[in-house]
């Protein structure tokens, strides 16, 4: 007969208060969903100011420099075709980021609100991981908004269905993109400085993403081009315009670079991200 040897537990010996939880994959799971629901209902109770908040600048963006400057002879027609693609890129970008990065400074500064889901049965990565993928879900929703929007005011646009599966899944790398570059922001500023922050960043991020001019364009202005190449946001806006703009328009950046870039962008500055968050979470 063979005795059968089971190992000691070395938790087993502490008391009970004291033992580390142990978070199973399920419970884990199921608490970053129901995380991630409650954010999106707070937001659908919250539309209305929602859409405001990320319609009213790319509604004036496309207005004036598609309409009102076409319409007095300073743009050429298909300029529209071009504006249109970057705008809702910047849409999916833009707003990202900044509802990853808002929320993540008013948590940790002021309502200490994240202390609610750090106490949660989830490991920390996941919680910053929550704030990535709810804050790309509002980019999306915004720059999908902006598509019927771009309609209605511009003339000489086209969108064809036949590739709106792709330049969705070009916008959800832009919006993750968007989110990560938000959480490293929002993790490494100092809460105190977060409006010196804002004007430094989002500014130089938003007219440095080709979004109003393709990125071959800028082949006589060499040093500005090498600097919009660092923007993730010009692959997101770039990216759009290979699958939309017609064969015999201005050239856009391969597809697979753009796609390459953005991949690299959510890898790095996620993983910059995630590990500023553990420090604040620990602070």
């Amino acid at each position: 007969m063979t005795a059968t040897v089971t190992a000691p537990d070395p938790v087993a010996d502490f008391p009970a208060e004291l033992r580390p939880a142990r978070t199973d994959v399920r419970t884990a799971t199921r608490t970053f969903f129901f995380i991630l629901w409650r954010d999106i209902f707070v937001t659908g109770r919250e539309l209305g100011p929602f859409l405001a908040q990320v319609l009213v600048e790319p509604f004036f963006i496309l207005f004036v420099f598609g309409k009102v400057l076409g319409e007095l002879g300073y743009t050429s027609g298909g300029f529209q075709q071009v504006l249109l693609p970057g705008v809702v890129a910047l849409n999916s970008f833009l707003v990202s980021l900044q509802n990853t990065l808002l929320p993540l400074v008013i948590d940790f500064s002021w309502t200490k609100e994240i202390e609610d889901r750090l106490l949660a049965p989830i490991p920390t990565s996941l919680v910053a991981v929550e704030k990535v993928v709810f804050g790309a879900l509002r980019g999306i929703t915004a720059s999908l908004v902006m598509i019927p929007v771009g309609f209605l005011i511009l003339d000489d646009v086209s969108w064809p269905m036949d590739s709106f599966p792709s330049t969705l899944g070009v916008l959800l790398m832009g919006a993750l993109a968007g989110s990560t570059v938000g959480l490293t922001i929002g993790t490494l500023a100092p809460p105190r400085h977060i409006s010196v922050i804002f004007a430094v960043t989002l500014t130089p991020l938003m007219f440095t993403g080709c979004t109003q001019f393709p990125w071959h364009g800028l082949a006589d202005i060499r040093w500005f081009q090498v600097l919009c190449a660092i923007n993730p946001l010009t692959y997101v806006s770039e990216g759009i315009r290979a699958l939309l703009l017609p064969p015999g328009g201005p050239a856009s950046i391969p597809l697979w670079v753009d796609l390459l870039a953005l991949s690299g962008a959510i890898v790095i500055f996620g993983l910059i991200g995630i590990r500023g968050f553990h420090r604040r979470a620990q602070d």
